[in-house]
């Protein structure tokens, strides 16, 4: 292994993920970069009296494969099966023995920005209409945010670091930078990371649509999250998890591992500014790229794509759009930038991993995937966002942006591997 924090570099060999678009790695990606959607009408409950009635839903999905047994899947929040289900498909994708491995070097960081709203959901109302006497004892376990990077050290015996970030839509995104600091600073090997939410219920759903957050073209799904689109009004939610197995060079390519990417910098700053809006002219999130692009000794010019987190909210599009402008003065005419957001809907706690997987993949096919929805260019938003289909063009290193209620940014680069 290498000797220095500087000297330790940490690659991406495997990725699972639970999405509106699919449950499995090429499922997700061929119906992204094909401009599919995963939002449709809510199905998960009556949704009629609500002002946003549409969703990107996880369908069909059966966590047991990931699970040891039917009875483990009942004490738990379907946020937890989500990322557990994600872990171990990245599992399965990365090739790791973990019978050769010694546990102790590895690690999970997998947060929530909400965690088990449906647990807490549920038995408040038992809670209330029946008394406490008839509450699942498993009650606060189901619902806390760190049960599911708890319930992965425990399924897969993984005994490194481990904890939850929860930093609202910022969350994934600052688990795979804490993931890439800790297998720098040696105190891992391999680290799972990533984010899982499930908040498509009546109470997040109704919370969101309180705050006029959320879009309200109930009568076209399809079409409703579109990012920098000038006729855009609000975000569409998602749901699902992604996971992403990061693995200290050396260690990856003594076991002979496939490296999708090296994971190169990270930025994580604050607004300091609002409860939900972000600061003026994205100032906390140039600030963002800008550490992590020095952090990864990346320069303007090498960067060919940013997935940005691209919500489709009247102010945060434009905000990011300013950030990036700020951040890379003439170059970002010349890079390209496209939302998922369009696709699989804000995924929130999830979301960083799951667009990160998106960044991995487009760096080893060399494809962006779009911004779909994208009909009528906002002044205001005026780059390349890849519109509504996908792009075949070098894609050499990227950004990856997340940005998250309460002023936290979070921000990743990834490059091409070279040995």
């Amino acid at each position: 292994m290498a000797n220095s924090y500087s000297d330790r570099r940490v690659v991406v060999t495997g990725l699972g993920v639970v999405t509106p678009l699919g449950h499995d790695l090429n499922t997700f990606w061929q119906n992204l970069i094909n401009g599919q959607c995963g939002i449709d009408k809510i199905t998960a409950f009556d949704a009629s009296a609500f002002a946003t009635q549409i969703a990107g839903e996880v369908k069909n999905f059966d966590p047991t494969p990931a699970f040891p047994s039917p009875k483990e899947i009942r004490r738990t929040d379907r946020y937890s099966q989500f990322g557990v289900y994600a872990a171990w498909s990245a599992l399965k994708d990365s090739g790791l023995d973990l019978a050769k491995e010694n546990t102790d070097e590895i690690g999970v960081f997998l947060g929530s920005g909400i965690g088990g709203l449906a647990t807490t959901s549920d038995q408040l109302k038992i809670l209330l209409e029946r008394g406490p006497g008839r509450m699942s004892p498993f009650t606060i376990p189901m619902l806390i945010s760190n049960m599911a990077s708890g319930l992965i050290s425990m399924y897969f015996n993984l005994r490194g670091p481990n904890f939850a970030t929860c930093s609202a839509c910022a969350t994934a995104n600052h688990a795979i930078g804490e993931a890439w600091r800790t297998i720098k600073a040696g105190d891992a090997q391999v680290m799972f990371a990533g984010g899982s939410e499930a908040t498509v219920i009546p109470i997040g759903i109704g919370g969101f649509c309180a705050m006029k957050a959320m879009s309200t073209r109930n009568d076209d799904p399809k079409k409703a999250s579109r990012p920098f689109d000038k006729d855009r009004d609000g975000f569409v939610m998602g749901e699902g998890a992604g996971v992403l197995v990061l693995e200290e060079l050396e260690h990856a390519k003594k076991r002979g591992a496939q490296i999708y990417c090296e994971i190169s910098g990270y930025g994580n700053t604050a607004d300091a500014h609002h409860l939900t809006a972000p600061s003026p002219g994205g100032e906390g999130a140039a600030r963002c790229m800008k550490m992590a692009l020095r952090s990864g000794g990346l320069n303007l010019t090498d960067i060919s794509y940013i997935n940005a987190h691209g919500t489709s909210t009247p102010q945060g599009d434009v905000c990011e759009t300013q950030a990036i402008k700020t951040t890379f003065g003439d170059h970002a005419r010349k890079l390209v930038v496209s939302s998922t957001k369009g696709a699989t809907g804000h995924m929130l706690g999830a979301a960083g991993a799951v667009e990160m997987t998106a960044c991995t993949l487009a760096i080893k096919h060399n494809i962006v995937p779009p911004t779909i929805n994208y009909t009528t260019p906002d002044p205001d938003c005026d780059l390349d966002y890849v519109p509504n289909t996908a792009r075949e063009m070098p894609v050499n290193a990227i950004v990856n942006n997340s940005f998250g209620f309460g002023g936290h940014n979070s921000t990743i680069a990834a490059k091409k591997f070279v040995g």
